[in-house]
């Protein structure tokens, strides 16, 4: 989901990568090393271009997902990535544009000016920034997003404490200030240059997908009358949302589909296709449909929306060249450990939840034999995730961590240990005070695969003798899986199975920060919060000492294990060899308006 429950970037792909965090359905299937496939980035098709087919054609992208999505067209109200792939031709109106590293760079909507000194960042917006409504972009809509994003009332899950660190805004959040003072205009609402002020500045500021500077706008004049609390469901949102980007969305069908066309107000390359189409496929028919050539590809994921079976099954495929590169995101397991408490706007940690023993939490890990799954499943394509940093944050990821591999002897005695002991002739576990233990656990509905290694799951807890079963008896719909998850608290599920896309930033704070809403499974404590806020404090400029704060952290969840990453992987796809200027690098920030067609049919 932003970062979501697959994070979201800076436009079209860009920003499939700089939101925050957000959740995303869990298609599961992987590899025993890190031996992933090496793709490109970047179909280089050299065939000319059909000017007649590209002008009038229609490029058809499938959403792979086995429920509809939400229809949030907002990306600070959305926190399920389907939501940013349904929308992402209109550019999630994001302000920066980024280099190949996700650093900001000017020539976007608005070009960016960190002032360490003087503790600001200056938003300056292009003169002909427009609406697709051809309404202008004003100061006032860099302002409005953080009113969205800080409101007591909104539904948004991206906010965090690093917010804070603008001036006014912990007051705003609060409620005890209507304003937030620490966001200025120069030249006056309606003007191009918003100044924001802060307590302190952070490393992170330079690139997009930052827990400090949101990266991108609201269309203050076409959404003020609607009172924050209801935005999430307005018709301005789920009907007829405007967009900054290269293209205006035409149509949307709830939950199944989005249309565009050309937004003839945007500022910068102009799109060249007539029609984009974007359907929801779901994950057991997604082979079938390229295979037939209904979709030209999937909708871009940099979190990765194909699998190894899916990579089995559509290597050879003729007439399509396959790109990709090493996901934004990854598939985690998490335990209920606590609550949001929703007066402090922080979570709470709860020693007396049922999944609060480390020892059981450790013992349930090393119970998996993740390597084995991904083996069989991953085709090169996923492996077994051994940190909660994936591995594209090469200078903080840490290779050395071992996670948790298959150790059942390890997990036996880890349970005996703790008191976890089979009593009465009983084939299960009870829990140390002697009373009967059943383990609940969430997982979404997916491939036929992924539900296979789901029940390897359950078969591998049953070995060390821990009674877990489907919360609901079985895998539930994604959309119902995160509402359950994202309530203050909830006793549904003990664990369970979900997968991120992640920011282009890689700090913790709106992930497992104990006021993110996104750390569904209420785990805070003081060292983790404190390692959390050492990733921008002053010593965080200096590039080693940053590096080491983030293996230092990865260390101590893995020790933890309130959050244990499942798998990582490559996000690839097939992209049907018609289409010519697909580049997934971040640094093409023009994704949508660089593409053509050379022909009327697909390949």
């Amino acid at each position: 989901m932003v970062k979501t429950k697959t994070k979201l970037a800076s436009i079209a792909v860009t920003f499939l990568a700089a939101i925050t965090l957000a959740g995303c359905s869990n298609n599961s299937s992987s590899e025993s090393s890190n031996e992933a496939v090496k793709l490109s980035t970047a179909y280089n098709n050299k065939a000319a271009t059909d000017k007649n087919a590209t002008k009038n054609g229609t490029l058809k992208l499938a959403i792979v997902n086995n429920a509809p999505f939400q229809g949030i067209s907002d990306p600070t109200l959305a926190s399920n990535s389907e939501d940013a792939q349904a929308f992402a031709p209109g550019g999630q109106n994001s302000l920066f544009n980024v280099d190949k590293n996700y650093k900001i760079v000017d020539g976007g909507l608005a070009n960016q000016k960190l002032d360490r000194k003087a503790k600001t960042a200056t938003i300056t917006i292009r003169k002909n920034a427009k609406w697709s409504n051809g309404s202008p972009v004003t100061a006032k809509d860099v302002e409005y997003v953080y009113e969205v994003l800080g409101n007591k009332e909104s539904t948004s899950q991206q906010y965090s404490s690093d917010f804070e660190d603008i001036k006014g805004m912990a007051e705003y959040h609060k409620g005890t200030s209507d304003t937030i003072s620490g966001i200025t205009f120069p030249n006056g609402e309606t003007g191009k240059v918003a100044v924001i002020h802060f307590k302190q500045m952070a490393p992170s500021m330079k690139f997009s997908g930052n827990s400090y500077i949101w990266g991108y706008i609201e269309p203050y004049e076409y959404i003020k009358d609607v009172p924050i609390a209801k935005l999430a469901s307005s018709e301005q949102i789920r009907k007829n949302p405007i967009f900054t980007g290269a293209y205006k969305l035409d149509k949307v069908v709830e939950g199944e589909s989005t249309s565009w066309s050309p937004n003839k107000y945007y500022f910068g390359k102009k799109a060249q296709i007539g029609h984009i189409t974007l359907n929801v496929v779901s994950m057991n028919n997604i082979d079938k449909a390229l295979q037939s050539k209904k979709y030209d590809t999937v909708a871009p994921s940099v979190a990765g929306a194909l699998g190894g079976t899916d990579y089995k099954n559509l290597k050879n495929l003729k007439g399509v060249t396959k790109v990709g590169q090493p996901a934004l995101g990854y598939s985690y397991f998490a335990f209920n450990l606590g609550h949001f408490d929703t007066k402090t706007g922080k979570n709470v940690q709860d020693p007396n939840k049922k999944m609060a023993n480390k020892s059981l939490r450790q013992a349930m890990m090393y119970a998996l034999n993740v390597d084995q799954v991904s083996k069989k499943f991953g085709n090169g394509v996923k492996w077994r995730a051994n940190t909660l940093i994936p591995p594209v944050f090469k200078q903080y990821y840490d290779k050395s961590a071992k996670g948790y591999p298959l150790n059942i002897k390890k997990a036996n005695k880890l349970l005996d240990d703790a008191g976890y002991k089979k009593r009465n002739g009983s084939k299960w576990r009870s829990d140390p005070k002697g009373k009967k233990l059943v383990i609940y656990f969430g997982a979404m509905t997916s491939s036929a695969t992924t539900e296979a290694t789901y029940q390897d799951y359950l078969q591998q807890w049953h070995k060390v003798g821990l009674d877990v079963k489907y919360t609901s008896g079985k895998p539930v719909e994604m959309n119902s899986f995160y509402d359950t998850l994202q309530k203050p608290e909830q006793n549904k599920m003990d664990i369970w199975l979900g997968a991120w896309s992640l920011s282009s930033e890689p700090s913790q704070s709106q992930l497992y920060g104990d006021t993110a809403p996104f750390n569904m499974g209420h785990f805070a404590t003081a060292k983790n919060t404190k390692l959390i806020n050492q990733m921008n404090d002053s010593s965080a400029w200096n590039d080693k000492t940053r590096a080491k704060t983030f293996k230092e952290w990865q260390e101590y969840m893995n020790d933890q294990a309130g959050v244990v990453g499942e798998q990582f992987n490559y996000a690839w796809q097939p992209v049907n060899n018609r289409v010519k200027g697909f580049d997934l690098s971040p640094a093409n920030n023009e994704f949508f308006s660089n593409l053509t067609l050379t022909s009327s049919k697909l390949k």
